[in-house]
């Protein structure tokens, strides 16, 4: 991990206790659960689920909300801080998750029918490499559920905290082309601050 990385991941896990709390109230877990609702086939028993990036696992608790126990459920967070409030979110829906404190290009996981990323490449140096990685996760036709930051003036405010990048709709595209998955959907949040800051793509592995 570089020098970067690690003063990012030290920066979350302190912020880690209060994440969760702020994120809801800006809307960022509504966000996700519309985005997973609206372009989610119903899950087949014993479906293996990743969420790259965790963070507090609101994209896990998402999907959890809508279909309850996977068969197996992955949490993958260089923050060891902010995996503990994921468990313990996850556990309050009686759900059980495996938490790996690594950064994505480190991970050794296996392979995915599901892969969860809200606001992850935005923080690598090239983020096709992180595509790549998330490919490597992927089973032949697993579905991708990318949530990425765009660009937007409110996004200026949340880069002098934390110098994320922002993508355009075709630069997605074009790297998921590259990494290995076909396009599915787009998806617009529809309100608050996720409207005005991100994105979500539905994408397979191919």
């Amino acid at each position: 991990m570089s020098d970067t990385c690690s003063h990012l991941t030290q920066r979350y896990g302190r912020a880690a206790p209060r994440w969760s709390d702020k994120m809801r109230a800006l809307g960022y877990f509504d966000a996700y659960l519309g985005f997973l609702a609206d372009h989610n086939p119903k899950a087949v028993p014993g479906t293996k689920v990743v969420d790259i990036g965790a963070g507090t696992g609101a994209m896990a608790e998402a999907w959890v909300a809508l279909h309850g126990q996977p068969g197996r459920l992955a949490l993958l967070d260089p923050s060891e801080a902010m995996l503990a409030v994921a468990e313990g979110a996850l556990l309050r829906r009686n759900v059980t998750a495996e938490s790996h404190v690594a950064g994505l290009e480190d991970a050794r996981l296996g392979a995915f029918d599901v892969l969860l990323a809200a606001h992850v490449i935005e923080h690598f140096d090239d983020p096709l490499v992180a595509l790549q990685a998330m490919r490597a996760m992927a089973r032949p036709g697993a579905r991708l559920y990318l949530a990425v930051s765009k660009p937007h003036w409110c996004n200026i405010i949340i880069w002098l905290q934390w110098r994320h990048r922002t993508f355009r709709d075709a630069e997605i595209t074009g790297m998921l082309r590259r990494a290995g998955f076909a396009v599915d959907a787009r998806h617009s949040f529809p309100a608050g601050p996720p409207s005005r800051t991100s994105f979500g793509v539905v994408a397979h592995a191919v």
